[in-house]
């Protein structure tokens, strides 16, 4: 009876054994990492709080600074008011306040005037007018010749480059001008021909006299062509009409003293 329990006891002791040395091995369980993160986290959080500390302690931008001088200077402390950018309320403004009588007087109704881009006029009223919301003060300009009418603005009549006639010192000058030796460039005519406009739309006499010296043609001399010629007869009517108006004199007999000072040259 004795044996047989020692017996049944060996069996289940191996049995045990064996069972213990085929079950699956149980891997432990990896350590929290919650640990190390909430101490990453306040390692960073006393990082930032030390570099805001220097940055409070840090000397003032160059904008404060200057504010404070500005301060300094200003024992009242008052308010500096930035001057507002030009917009077109400002301008809309400047061009509703009334002309100087001073700049106006340079033109006035019924006076003879040279603009650049048409020539001799008369100035036939002075007029108020509303443009887009603004009130301007015109200069109505007849071109009888032309049969044209054109408005300007008051504010803008010497920029433009409107003028007064030609005093007779100058028109003298003009004809001395024409008696001179044409002075023709040796450059292609496409050039030549860019600066002859630009000396007719310039408005000033001499140098449309120049123009009509240059490009006159004597009777032994060729003929000029087609561009020449359109050129010519703008800058010789040009300086003719004004010529009449100086000296009040017709067209036609400005157009004559023309003629004979450049019959003198050739």
């Amino acid at each position: 009876m004795g044996t047989k329990s020692s017996l049944t006891g060996g069996k289940s002791a191996r049995r045990a054994l064996n069972a213990k040395k085929h079950a699956p091995s149980i891997a432990p369980k990896p350590k929290s990492k919650s640990g190390s993160t909430k101490a990453a986290t306040q390692s960073a959080r006393e990082a930032a709080g030390r570099i805001r500390s220097k940055l409070r302690q840090a000397p003032p931008p160059a904008q404060t600074r200057a504010r404070d001088v500005v301060n300094t200077l200003n024992p009242l402390n008052k308010k500096v008011e930035k001057v507002p950018p030009a917009s077109k309320s400002v301008k809309n403004d400047k061009i509703e306040l009334k002309v100087d009588s001073k700049k106006k007087g340079d033109f006035r109704a019924q006076d003879w005037v040279v603009y650049p881009a048409h020539g001799v006029g008369r100035i036939v009223a002075v007029e108020d007018s509303e443009v887009a919301g603004m009130k301007l003060e015109l200069f109505v300009i007849n071109f009888e010749k032309d049969k044209m009418t054109l408005r300007v603005p008051v504010s803008k009549a010497r920029t433009i480059g409107m003028r007064r006639l030609s005093s007779p010192d100058v028109v003298q000058n003009a004809l001395a001008t024409l008696k001179g030796r044409a002075r023709v460039k040796r450059t292609m005519w496409s050039r030549r021909a860019q600066e002859y406009e630009q000396k007719i739309f310039s408005g000033d006499l001499i140098s449309i006299a120049e123009v009509v010296r240059d490009l006159h043609r004597a009777s032994g001399q060729p003929e000029q062509s087609y561009s020449e010629r359109q050129l010519y007869e703008a800058a010789f009517a040009r300086l003719a009409r004004e010529v009449a108006a100086v000296e009040r004199i017709d067209e036609d007999a400005a157009m004559k003293r023309l003629e004979s000072a450049l019959l003198k040259a050739a």
